[in-house]
Parts: structure tokens; C-alpha cells; sequence
């Protein structure tokens, strides 16, 4: 700057650009255009996944000293955890070898006594274990699908259970996998025992139920059902084996306007979260086959050969009277 010429430009301080509003209004303008862009379009999609990949080996090396610290006080814990789940297992093998024994000793009793009274042999229930794919899509409906189809043996209507009971049954087979209605479906129904009343009845899915339950319809209002009660197949349906847990009576209500009963029920085996199955060979496989009704009982024979005695009747009645004369 020349001596006696004054500058006149002002200092950076009081420089004048665009406002502070305007900045905020273009910066939030831009972020909305790039976030619905970006759901879109996906025009960032390329980016975040170069971006993610480069961190990617950064934050495993930062999370080695976290991932240490939690594997040591996971290796303590997990060392009293499997002492304790040691003895668990050490007391509870005890109890199941006494169990075995007296097991052993009832089923040697029972075929003796069945080969005394010449009884049928019990019959043998065969399964295989199978692995729970997806639910399926239809909201309404509560089935899921399994691993397992007609290549691998399932037959139409299997029980399929888990550790807990019965979780429903094969509706349809595919080559490759089948499909499973559960017992909480608005369509599912079974029959059932009372082991304490030894009532049979039928256990229907019942829709309404908060979580998906079931309920027993068609009980008279003075039916003798307790809440608590636990129901069992029957094992005269020619699917279910006899003796499986279905469900428990959660609440019974015995309504005065009604000739019947409100029985709502609990499922045994609970559906959510379930991975693995067994599939079970339909008892009524292993029967024999049903004997063939003779002409003499069915219904339609015998109501051809009443016609036919009714028509032999008339005619033999036509012709004396028309010999009369």
C-alpha cells in the first residue's frame, strides 16, 4: 500500500456472504434431496459399500481389546457354568439311569403279559428328525414349512411334534419339503384325552386367542373340565400316537345363557422360535386294512335288493291278478 492511499476494503471479519438461514435452508434442501435419492434410487449404495468395506478392517482391529476382555470373562464364566452344568448332568443321569431300569423291567412285564392274552404287538413309531425352513406367507394362517418331502418319506397328515408336544400336522408335501399347520390355526383340529376324567373330546385353533391359543367346543356347561387338566391324543384318530401332550385348560367358562361351554386351552409346545422337528409316520400306516363291509350291511346293497324285492313283488302281484279271472 502507497503511503497516503487508504485501503478501503474491509477486514475478513466483516466480510458479507450468504446469512446463516440461507446456509441452513441449502444444507437441509440438499440432505432431503440426497435422503429420498438415496431411497429411490440407491445412488449411494455403491459408496456405502465401498465405504463399509474400507472400514471394515479398522474396526476389527479397534475391537480386538474389547473382543479379549469379553473372551476372558466369558472363559471364567463359562468354566463355572460347565462345572455346575457338570454335577447337573452327573445328578440327573443318576435319576435317568434308576428310570431306565424300572422302564426296562414295565416294557419286558408288558410283552409278557400281551403274549399271555395274545394280544397285537404295540405298534413301532417311526420318525425322522426335520429342520423348520420359513413360516408361511399368508398372515392369516399360522403354518410353517419344513425341510423334509415326499423324497424323504413324508407321508400327508404326519404328526409333527417337538420336545414339549404336539406341534401339528403335514397338510401339504412337496418333493423337496412339506407344509405345516399348527395346532394354533384357525383350521387345526385334534382329538384329544382328559387324563383325568379319561373324556375324549376335540381341540379346535382358535383365531381370537391373544398369541395364538386353542379352545375345546362343543362341551356341555356341566362338563366335568378343570383348568389345570391336561389333554393328550388318543391314539384312535389313526394319526396321533397315544399319549402325546397337546395342551392344558387355562380357563373354563360356563355361561347360563348357553347349553355350552367356553374351554380355552394352552398348546404345549410353543410355535415361536421353534428350529427343529420330528415328523412322525401316521399310525393308521401300520394298521391293517379296514375290512370290506358285505353286501348284506351296506347300506346302498340293501336298499338296491329292497327296491329290487318291492319291483318282484308287484309284478308277482299284477300277474295273479291278472290270471284271476
Amino acid at each position: 500500500m502507497s503511503i497516503g492511499t487508504i485501503d478501503r476494503t474491509p477486514p475478513p471479519f466483516f466480510r458479507q456472504g450468504p446469512s446463516a438461514l440461507t446456509k441452513l435452508i441449502l444444507c437441509s434442501a440438499l440432505a432431503l434431496f440426497l435422503m429420498v435419492a438415496d431411497n429411490r434410487f440407491t445412488i449411494t449404495r455403491q459408496l456405502r459399500a465401498v465405504v463399509a468395506t474400507a472400514l471394515y478392517y479398522p474396526q476389527q482391529a479397534l475391537l480386538v481389546p474389547v473382543e479379549a476382555i469379553r473372551g476372558v470373562g466369558n472363559y471364567f464364566m463359562g468354566l463355572q457354568g460347565a462345572l455346575s452344568g457338570e454335577q447337573a448332568a452327573r445328578r440327573d443321569l443318576a435319576a435317568q439311569a434308576e428310570r431306565a431300569l424300572r422302564v426296562d423291567q414295565l416294557a419286558t412285564e408288558n410283552a409278557h403279559l400281551r403274549g399271555l392274552l395274545e394280544l397285537r404287538p404295540s405298534l413301532t413309531v417311526r420318525s425322522q428328525a426335520a429342520q423348520v425352513l420359513y413360516e408361511a406367507s399368508d398372515p392369516y394362517s399360522r403354518k410353517v414349512v419344513i425341510d423334509r418331502g415326499a423324497t424323504n418319506g413324508v407321508a400327508l397328515a404326519s404328526p409333527v411334534i417337538n420336545e414339549t408336544g404336539v406341534l401339528g400336522q403335514v397338510t401339504r408335501v412337496y418333493p423337496l419339503s412339506s407344509e405345516v399347520t399348527l395346532l394354533t390355526d384357525k383350521d387345526a383340529a385334534i382329538p384329544v384325552l382328559n387324563t383325568r376324567t379319561q373324556v375324549r373330546s376335540a381341540a379346535f385353533g382358535s383365531a381370537g386367542a391373544v398369541g395364538g391359543g386353542m379352545e375345546m367346543r362343543f362341551m356341555a356347561g356341566n362338563a366335568d373340565v378343570q383348568p389345570g387338566d391336561v389333554l393328550t391324543t388318543t391314539g384312535v384318530d389313526g394319526i396321533y400316537p397315544p399319549g402325546l401332550p397337546v395342551a392344558k385348560v387355562t380357563s373354563v367358562d360356563r355361561k347360563l345363557d348357553s347349553g355350552f361351554a367356553r374351554i380355552l386351552l394352552a398348546p404345549n409346545a410353543k410355535t415361536d422360535g421353534v428350529r427343529h422337528v420330528l415328523v412322525i409316520e401316521p399310525i393308521g400306516l401300520q394298521m391293517p386294512a379296514r375290512p370290506e363291509v358285505p353286501p348284506a350291511l351296506d347300506p346302498k346293497a340293501a336298499a338296491a335288493a329292497k327296491k329290487g324285492a318291492k319291483a318282484a313283488a308287484a309284478k308277482a302281484s299284477a300277474a295273479a291278478s291278472g290270471a284271476a279271472p
